[in-house]
């Protein structure tokens, strides 16, 4: 059964700094609380100590709304020439697209912040999902569950219907002698395929097309699952995954 949070601890849950910190947003007048009513304003509170259900909580903190989240699900869009790393190399990382809040959320007294579910190359763009929940990283990442990932690639040369059969048939990569093939693949334009993976290898898509004698000239991936990524998120851009968007993905 749920409890009551004291609204320190319900900030803290969300990333918004240590316990003491959070106190002192609520009691210098940074942290206002919506009510049941629809359209109505927040009103401010002041108590720290002053208890709520943190579930369907929606808040402003600091002039920024944000709905609690027990646990973090997002999705990205993510721009090329950006890291999914913490300590990127060259490029700039793809967290700090993300706020603060979610950089900082807490995991077991420790500062972990939603961690990227795989990777992108740095010049792949498109959809990425972020969290804080280990389970759903691991059920995400496994290659047991073959979640359908497709990819919109476009190539340097023209494609003719021999590679589509080769890709759809399976390739052997270098490093494993197990042809890998694509769940499904479709030539939407002379230079511009659609490729579906239910595993994740390192570079695949370009290693995969560099097999049958062409090369990935840019990477964009469309789809995670049954979840889109939508047309009005612009690169950049990141937004929260509702219960929908999550069977999308899981149903997968």
């Amino acid at each position: 059964m749920a409890k009551r949070m004291q609204l320190q601890d319900i900030l803290y849950s969300q990333g918004f700094g240590t316990r003491r910190v959070c106190a002192g947003l609520v009691q210098q007048g940074w942290v206002q609380i919506y009510g049941d009513e629809p359209g109505a304003p927040p009103q401010s509170c002041t108590d720290a100590l002053a208890e709520f259900m943190p579930e369907g909580l929606r808040m402003r903190v600091q002039g920024q709304d944000w709905p609690y989240h027990a646990k973090a699900y997002v999705m990205l869009h993510k721009p090329a020439a950006t890291e999914c790393s913490q300590k990127p190399s060259t490029y700039p990382s793809i967290y700090t697209l993300l706020p603060s809040p979610l950089r900082l959320r807490p995991q077991k007294g420790a500062v972990q912040g939603v961690q990227a579910v795989g990777r992108l190359d740095q010049d792949t763009t498109g959809l990425l999902l972020l969290t804080d929940d280990g389970q759903f990283i691991h059920r995400m990442s496994s290659p047991r569950h073959h979640v359908p990932k497709v990819y919109e690639v476009t190539v340097k040369h023209p494609l003719d219907a021999h590679q589509i059969e080769r890709l759809c048939q399976g390739v052997v990569l270098d490093d494993d002698p197990k042809p890998v093939r694509a769940a499904a693949c479709e030539a939407v334009g002379p230079l511009h395929l659609r490729l579906t993976l239910t595993e994740g290898k390192y570079h695949q898509v370009k290693r995969m097309l560099a097999a049958v004698g062409n090369r990935v000239e840019a990477l964009h991936r469309s789809q995670i699952g049954q979840l889109r990524l939508p047309d009005d998120l612009a690169p950049g851009q990141w937004r929260w995954l509702d219960a929908a968007q999550l069977r999308l993905i899981a149903g997968a």
